[in-house]
Parts: structure tokens; sequence; C-alpha cells
């Protein structure tokens, strides 16, 4: 594996809780997964999310390989403990936590991954240099807002913020350094529990068809989808979205 980098991180609830960490995706940050931990610190949980390399406050590299967003999942640890009670990852951190996950048993006793980032064809690979190249070309709110009328006033004003605070280098070496972006065969190796939570291919959704299953061949992959929610349903279906993530850690 790829020299890890530190990443920072930012926490919700009780320090003695069961620990989950959460892991953002392609061009946001570790408080866009606000939602989550809100609701997880409600539940109890004591949640930690990170600012992955290239983004937030996190170190800036060279190597933008899913490798190595792996290797920095795999080397941030809970303070209490050899493992982690639970990982959440979206998107890019989804495929990274899968990484981690299947190189190390005990990085994590389950596996939560919302609209995974598992393999990316030319189709989506596409779609998401279109939606990268205008996030950076207007970062402002209002153009948040004009692109989702739905969302929650701070996720508007966090994916506003996390753009501007992201090396727009290092989110478009992510993409040309993996010109392979596949992780099937990490998944196909997970040996915890894992369970996706799909956003709605109707709507827009990079885990679905062949892809979903494929991975669901696995005995220990299970998964939902969130009706009506494109690929961040966390914040297109923040309610059901978060209802299925507690009903996956029960």
């Amino acid at each position: 594996m790829p020299a890890p980098v530190t990443l920072p991180r930012l926490s919700w609830g009780d320090a003695d809780g069961p620990q989950i960490l959460l892991a953002h995706g392609l061009g946001s940050d570790g408080a866009l997964m606000w939602r989550f931990g809100t609701a997880l610190a409600d539940a109890g949980w004591h949640a930690e999310a990170v600012d992955l390399r290239g983004h937030g406050d996190a170190p800036r590299a060279l190597d933008y390989t899913l490798a190595a967003y792996g290797a920095d999942l795999a080397a941030t640890r809970p303070d209490r403990g050899v493992g982690w009670d639970a990982v959440l990852g979206h998107s890019l951190g989804g495929a990274a936590a899968t990484l981690a996950a299947a190189a190390d048993p005990t990085w994590t006793r389950r596996l939560v991954l919302i609209d995974p980032a598992i393999h990316i064809g030319a189709r989506d690979r596409d779609i998401v240099r279109v939606g990268l190249e205008q996030a950076f070309d207007d970062p402002r709110q209002e153009a948040v807002h004009a692109a989702h009328p739905h969302w929650h006033p701070l996720d508007i004003e966090l994916k506003a913020r996390a753009t501007l605070r992201a090396s727009r280098w290092a989110v478009e070496q992510t993409t040309d350094q993996n010109p392979e972006w596949d992780a099937r065969a990490a998944a196909a190796a997970l040996t915890v529990p894992t369970h996706v939570i799909g956003a709605d291919p109707a709507v827009h959704s990079i885990f679905t068809g062949a892809l979903a299953q494929e991975v669901l061949r696995n005995p220990l992959v299970s998964m939902s989808v969130v009706e009506g929610a494109g690929h961040s349903p966390h914040r297109d279906k923040p309610d059901e979205t978060v209802a299925a993530l507690l009903d996956a850690l029960r």
C-alpha cells in the first residue's frame, strides 16, 4: 500500500459510545457528513468524519490512486480499541473503505457504503468529470442551490465551502490516476458484514445493475435503495437515508 497521510477529523457524540468512521465522496469534505454525524450521535454513537487527502484540511500529496485513499483510511484508527465498530463511506469514500476493510479484517466490525464508487466505467466517469468541472467553475452557494434546490441550507453552504477548500488539481488527478477505477476484487474479498445503501437508478446511481449484482454475490453484502434519491441520498432524501443507516447498524 502507498504511504498514508494523517487525516484531520471532526466528531459528533459521546466519546464513550460505539465508534464509527465517516468517509466522504470526491470533491466533498468531512463537514458534509454532518447529517450522518448528528443522527448517529443522537443514536448513541461517537462519529468521526475525516477529510480525505487533497480535500478540506487534509495534507496534499502527489498520489491520488484508490490505493492511496484506502491506505489513508486503513491507517485511521479509533481512539479506543484496535478497530472501528463501523465505517460508513460515500462514493469515493466507499471505495476507499472497501479497500481498507478487505486488506485488514480487524479495521472495522462492519461496513456501510452509500452509493459506493466500486467501479466507474467511461459513461459515469464523464458524468463525474462534468459535475466536478461545473462545481469548481462556479463554487458559489447560489450555483449549488440552483442545481439542488431541495437540499438543506447547510448542505448548500457546506458543499460550496468544500469545493473552495478542495484542491482542484487533486480532484482532477483522482480521475486521471485511476483510468481503471475498480475495487470489485476488494468487494468480493470482504469478510465483514457490509450493507450498501444505493441511490435510485431512475435518478442517478453509480452502484446498480450488473455491478450491484456482482458485488452482492459476496454473501456478507446486502443492499437497499433510497427511492427518489440521486448519488448523494443523504442530501436528496436525508430522513430515508438515515433510517436505512440506523437499520443497517442494528
